[in-house]
């Protein structure tokens, strides 16, 4: 029996004023992908395709490992876009068989005139086929349970990028900050020199 899960998660952080503006920042998706994961579960298959493999998730005494294959690219705004483009469950072969996860979101800056915000949301849906005896177990219930396995996952991410992605943009502002002031200076150390 096929059964659908779905969540979604919105998220609005107000980015501190910095020298930098963020959007400069969101040009380097990779460094979302470091704020969502520790990077001993994330490795870059291309410029823009990251293998991200998640945290063991259990869905009724069933235990999972999805390893997701994602797209992250920024325009030229600065907005930020993630897609998956596949996903393995590995050492599960009936399940691995008969599952599909879908991930799709944004993060956007946002002008206020408070100042910037980055606006985001991300949506979740995977759909599995349950082996017996999950299979009997009444359709509420697992969606119910599922549902609110997937908003747990978003929750993390949410909770993550929250707390990561800002950290690193303030680190991120001031090691190019300070090297394009020691970049000026030195290039005024040379012509007082002349």
């Amino acid at each position: 029996m096929a059964t659908k899960f779905h969540a979604s998660q919105s998220v609005v952080i107000a980015v501190p004023k910095q020298p930098i503006p963020i959007q400069h920042y969101l040009r380097q998706p990779q460094r979302l992908v470091s704020a969502l994961a520790d990077n001993s579960r994330i490795k870059q298959m291309s410029e823009d395709i990251f293998r991200l493999k998640m945290r063991p998730l259990t869905f009724m005494s069933l235990s999972i490992q999805p390893t997701v294959d994602m797209r992250v690219w920024a325009d030229s705004q600065g907005t930020i876009y993630l897609r998956s483009l596949g996903c393995e469950i590995l050492g599960f072969e009936y399940v691995n068989q008969r599952f599909a996860l879908n991930l799709k979101g944004y993060l956007s800056p946002e002008q206020t005139s408070s100042g910037t915000t980055l606006e985001g949301r991300a949506d979740l849906e995977v759909q599995i086929d349950l082996p017996m005896p999950f299979s009997l177990t009444p359709k509420p219930i697992l969606e119910t349970t599922g549902n609110g396995l997937l908003k747990s996952v978003l929750l993390t991410i949410k909770q993550r990028l929250q707390h990561h992605l800002l950290a690193d943009y303030l680190h991120w502002v001031s090691q190019t900050y300070t090297q394009g002031i020691e970049d000026d200076s030195s290039e005024l150390t040379i012509l007082n020199f002349e």
